[in-house]
């Protein structure tokens, strides 16, 4: 039927086709991507529990650079090493002066998650721009193919169904077709906004853990 489509809806065709093969490309990307983090991230957190000081921690999160939490973490360490070395030399330092530090600190955590979910959710926006936009495409494809096949009733003068059903079937193709690349990725970009979410949370969590047992074990020694 496409063969015998008019050469607007072959362009309509060929725009679904790629977007679909583009959205499925960015769907296994994504699942890829999500594991590897996921796998990184509890390996991690494993041995950064297990490490008895930061340097150690520091040295396990080198080698997981897949790792949001890792990730986070490093740039939390390489402030704090700023810090330290900001304050050799310093005597009668308050608690309240070692606390205020601790804003640098929230920063460089805040600033490394916020690259991390970027880095996770690059190219989400394609799947959900193909999930709103590829059904009117195909949709239009359906216009345009009716509206030719009315026009070949009016050449024919003929209305018969051997005449409109043919047209008619190559031009609802389109919205079929618009529908098929539609679908899956409105459902994986829900399904993989859902899971960045869960990241976000987890890294947040992180976060918390890491900058109390900073505040406790680090800055509030004199």
């Amino acid at each position: 039927m496409m063969l015998n489509a008019g050469l607007m809806v072959k362009a309509v065709m060929i725009t679904l086709l790629v977007f679909s093969v583009v959205s499925w490309s960015i769907i296994v990307m994504k699942q890829l991507a999500f594991a590897r983090a996921r796998k990184n991230s509890d390996d991690f957190l494993n041995r950064f529990w297990e490490s008895k000081t930061l340097n150690e921690a520091y040295d396990s999160a080198r080698e997981f650079p897949l790792s949001p939490e890792a990730a986070v973490f490093v740039s939390g360490f390489h402030e704090l090493k700023k810090i330290s070395a900001g304050r050799q030399g310093r005597e009668n330092e308050t608690l309240e002066m070692q606390l205020a530090t601790m804003d640098n600190v929230k920063r460089a955590i805040r600033k490394a998650m916020i690259l991390e979910l970027d880095r996770l959710g690059r190219s989400l926006p394609f799947l959900a721009t193909t999930g709103s936009a590829t059904p009117f495409i195909g949709l239009f494809g359906t216009v345009w193919g009716i509206m030719n096949s009315f026009h070949d009733i009016g050449l024919r003068g003929s209305a018969s169904l051997a005449v409109v059903a043919p047209g008619i079937s190559e031009a609802l193709v389109a919205t079929a077709a618009g529908l098929a690349v539609a679908i899956p990725a409105v459902i994986f970009y829900n399904f993989y906004s859902n899971r960045l979410a869960a990241v976000e949370s987890d890294i947040d969590h992180f976060a918390t853990d890491f900058l109390n047992l900073v505040e406790r074990d680090f800055l509030t020694r004199v």
